[in-house]
């Protein structure tokens, strides 16, 4: 990779982490914001369907943008638009909860439209032989500011009096998205490509012979697990610990302990381990589950958030880096990257809705803990899908020892 691009590489992981930490900082306490205001997991859920619509259809429709304009602009607007996310929630307070619906999509929007630009940029500027380094590199920056935001975050909601503490680390986020904003306009403008294909995440999933199909099948596994963990995680640590500073102090060390797995990831995970790594570590998430079903407490949330941080590289790392590989697999996939970016998101949202549409089901009938435990652990086996479904793509142990 020629310095210049490096050098945007490490400029765009720098803006990747800003926008991480003011993610974190506000993202992790957001959910139990509304929950204190109304406890109702499904109300939960619903608004994080709302986010994953307004995530697919961003994608889906800003891919134009994004390929015949400037791309750049569209992260910049992602991040203002998670900026006016937040100057929402101030404005509204604890009536935020009569309003997921219009808040959910809002945040979605500038989700979809920050990482539609960013995936793009990022698959412009490394390549192959280096894109597991730089994803180990945004593992550890997630690890890094997962590890300390919340913690910040937690401590600063326990030691203030009602909402003030909420309102601070809303307040603070904003202002690291301003931060993120100002260091984006130092990103080259990337040169536009060709005229956007609407059609071209359906044709390709129907294109005989297509690689597409497994990773599209692959990424919806993923989103299954991702949609209802990404929310039901926190809330059952605040509701097993009852106090904000017990969640930071949860997201402490399940990051620091991802950061080092990550790290080491980053270092030693090859693209010839891809496969084996991928199937241990499926089968080693679905087991850090398992002590829930005993008691579901804040002991065993940990031990199960440790073991997750621990083994999650061994199946994300291929996962995302497959993916990228693909769309650099011909000239013409090259030139289609946009629209097989959004092929990548749309796969995943169809995942998270389908995961998130289960679970409000099962809750509709019954949600009491046992079953909320056996739906994780049903969920939680969904990177096994992933793994069987993407095997064929991965290298082995044994074609990368013969190449």
């Amino acid at each position: 990779m020629k310095v210049s691009s490096q050098n945007q590489a490490v400029l765009l992981l720098a803006v990747n982490g800003l926008f991480l930490l003011a993610s974190a900082l506000s993202g992790t306490f957001l959910n139990v914001y509304l929950w204190k205001s109304r406890p109702d997991f499904r109300m939960i859920a619903w608004f994080t369907v709302a986010q994953q619509l307004a995530v697919g259809l961003s994608f889906w429709l800003a891919g134009k943008w994004v390929k015949e304009h400037n791309k750049m602009n569209a992260l910049r607007l992602g991040i203002a638009v998670s900026g006016l996310f937040y100057l929402l929630v101030l404005g509204l307070g604890t009536t935020s909860v009569s309003y997921l619906w219009p808040l959910g999509l809002v945040l979605g929007i500038a989700t979809g439209l920050f990482w539609l630009a960013y995936n793009i940029v990022y698959f412009e500027i490394t390549d192959a032989g280096n894109r597991d380094f730089f994803t180990g590199w945004m593992g550890l920056l997630g690890s890094l500011t997962g590890m300390t935001a919340p913690w910040l975050a937690g401590w600063l909601i326990s030691s203030m009096r009602r909402e003030r503490g909420y309102h601070l680390i809303f307040i603070l986020s904003l202002s690291i998205y301003g931060a993120a904003a100002i260091l984006s306009f130092f990103l080259k403008k990337r040169k536009n490509e060709g005229e956007y294909d609407w059609k071209r995440p359906w044709n390709e999933l129907h294109r005989v012979g297509s690689h597409w199909r497994l990773a599209a099948a692959s990424l919806l596994f993923q989103g299954l697990r991702e949609g209802v963990f990404s929310f039901l995680i926190g809330l059952l640590v605040y509701i097993a610990a009852k106090e904000e500073s017990k969640l930071g102090q949860f997201t402490l060390i399940t990051s620091a302990v991802s950061l080092v797995s990550y790290w080491a990831a980053g270092k030693w995970f090859k693209p010839k381990f891809r496969s084996a790594g991928m199937f241990c570590g499926s089968i080693l998430l679905v087991a850090v589950i398992t002590p829930l079903l005993w008691k579901v407490s804040y002991g065993t949330l940990l031990l199960m958030g440790i073991g997750t941080a621990l083994f999650i590289p061994l199946y994300m790392l291929p996962m995302i880096s497959t993916s990228f590989d693909l769309m650099g697999e011909s000239a013409e996939s090259a030139e289609n990257r946009v629209e097989l970016v959004v092929l990548r998101e749309l796969s995943l949202m169809t995942g998270r809705l389908l995961g998130m549409f289960v679970f409000i089901s099962v809750l509709s009938i019954s949600g009491t803990p046992r079953i909320i435990t056996l739906l994780m652990l049903i969920l939680g086996a969904a990177p096994l899908g992933s793994w069987w479904m993407l095997r064929r793509l991965l290298p082995s142990r044994q074609q990368g020892d013969s190449a």
